[in-house]
């Protein structure tokens, strides 16, 4: 999927009108009807099958919250055929709307800049819901993952279950991310998909519940991990091409502890530094050619790479300064190319300047939680997004390199350090 660009000067952008706000509306069935037609050759594909626990308590016509795990982009058509014919809202990323905004309105999107404070989109997922009659999906993690395991969710969650005072049900997918993770370039695997429909909480239980107790609930509901999965259920991953762009994911050498110099191409990852080889097997493991294998486990691998950097941050050694190519969103007409610049993240924060000297856009580690960052994003290339609720910043490393997993894993250790520290007087 690609979306539209246009090249404009930094400053004739943020002369461009911000787009009016717009009330949810309820899709319509011929709209459900055939989102759920064109789903179907994708599911067929992957032999789908669903499996419904404790859904009968679900009134037909009842409005509820649908929470769904994030783990490529067939979960959208999933959603779009276990759920029909239920009229439902889609809380979706800000950026899905440049250029067919009237297609995704009609569809009953929901617009929302992803790690972004936004109380707009509480207001308006309390209009669908109480209005409009309409269930609400959203996939409260935001982002993919990028490992196979849960990606952190909003401890503001258990907060808006209170405020909805609405069923909570989970749609929970398995095969999903082993057909397409999301390091892969977008090339399918030969990978069956199914999903389980749970009904988690009743209005009741959200009322007798603190926020605590719901946010432990959600995280245990979305503590998950692919890779193991696929090992348990000895699902084999034959394609040749399995491992090719893994070193977004594992950038780090753990025999020689260099960064950036990983190579995921075939079915394997090698080192450019000291040339250790590994193979990404067919059931999921990774395996040193020669030697010992220090993380036959892939999520591991990235744990310890979270560990190095959180130790990083700890010592006042870690950092990132790249040249970025940059693009904004003002508005949902187009996502606007306006130079070049640089992009540091430090223990103060995010700090983006360029476009001659006009861009200066300065974040605070405390600003959000997560990274909003994708590989290969709407098909221009890996990517990192920072900015507010008036424009975001899509930054594209100029030269290369593997830094979007490292960044996301320095931003969600770093918001956990500054939010721990005690208020001063």
């Amino acid at each position: 999927m690609k979306i539209k660009v246009k090249n404009m000067k930094y400053e004739d952008v943020l002369a461009k009108p911000i787009g009016p706000h717009r009330q949810p509306r309820r899709s319509g069935f011929l709209i459900r009807t055939l989102l759920k037609l064109v789903s179907f050759p994708a599911l067929r594909a992957t032999h789908f099958t669903r499996r419904k626990i404790g859904m009968e308590k679900l009134g037909k016509d009842e409005p509820c919250l649908f929470l769904m795990n994030h783990s490529s982009f067939i979960d959208l058509k999933i959603a779009a055929t276990i759920l029909y014919p239920k009229a439902f809202n889609i809380v979706s990323t800000s950026d899905g709307f440049v250029g067919k905004s009237w297609l995704m309105h009609m569809a009953g999107c929901i617009p929302t800049k992803k790690f972004v404070t936004d109380m707009v989109l509480v207001r308006d997922m309390m209009f669908a819901l109480k209005k409009l009659k309409s269930s609400v999906l959203m996939y409260p993690e935001a982002s993919y993952s990028f490992d196979g395991t849960a990606t952190p969710l909003p401890d503001t969650l258990g907060k808006c279950l209170k405020i909805m005072g609405v069923p909570v049900v989970m749609i929970r997918t398995y095969g999903a991310f082993s057909r397409d993770p999301l390091y892969n370039n977008l090339q399918l695997r030969n990978v069956d998909v199914s999903a389980d429909m749970e009904y988690l909480l009743s209005p009741e239980d959200i009322s007798k519940k603190s926020v605590a107790e719901l946010n432990a609930i959600l995280a245990e509901k979305f503590s998950f991990d692919n890779f193991r999965w696929q090992q348990e259920n000895n699902i084999r991953i034959a394609e040749a091409f399995r491992a090719d762009c893994l070193n977004r994911v594992l950038y780090k050498c753990p025999h020689c502890s260099v960064e950036g110099k990983m190579s995921g191409k075939g079915t394997k990852l090698t080192c450019g530094n000291c040339g250790k080889e590994y193979v990404l097997t067919e059931l999921g493991f990774m395996e040193a050619l020669e030697g010992d294998t220090e993380f036959p486990h892939m999520p591991d691998w990235y744990r310890w790479e979270r560990e190095c950097v959180r130790r990083e941050l700890e010592e006042g050694t870690y950092s990132l300064d790249v040249a970025v190519d940059i693009c904004v969103m003002v508005n949902m007409k187009c996502i606007y190319r306006v130079g070049a610049g640089r992009l540091r993240h430090s223990a103060e924060g995010f700090h983006l300047t360029g476009c001659d000297g006009k861009l200066d856009y300065s974040q605070k580690p405390a600003a959000s939680y997560s990274l909003y960052a994708d590989y290969y994003w709407y098909e221009i290339g890996d990517m990192i997004c920072i900015g507010n609720t008036d424009i975001l910043y899509y930054c594209f490393p100029a030269e290369g390199g593997d830094i979007v997993a490292r960044t996301r894993l320095a931003t969600e250790e770093l918001y956990k350090m500054v939010t721990a520290q005690p208020a001063k007087d």
